[in-house]
């Protein structure tokens, strides 16, 4: 038993590895022309989106700021009337 046990250690040692081949070449692992046009198209869609969003909530909060002023300038054209009419 130990005997078959050493053969199959020397025969799994003698086994030789395979060796790497060469890889990829260059021009098949870079994104090129098409990739740098596409990356730089995305960039700038995600620029203008982001500008547009900021836009888009600037001017919502700028709309809320007028009704908020408008509201509060009813509320006090409602007292000041509700307030002549109690003098009278």
């Amino acid at each position: 038993m130990g005997g078959l046990l050493l053969q199959a250690g020397i025969w799994l040692a003698a086994t030789p590895t395979p060796s790497p081949t060469s890889g990829p070449s260059d021009d098949a692992v870079t994104p090129g022309v098409v990739g740098f046009t596409v990356t730089f198209l995305i960039a700038i869609a995600a620029v203008l989106l982001i500008l547009d969003m900021t836009r888009r909530i600037r001017r919502l909060r700028y709309r809320e700021e007028i009704a908020q002023k408008l509201d509060a300038e009813q509320r006090d054209a409602a007292q000041d009337g509700a307030d002549g009419d109690a003098k009278d």
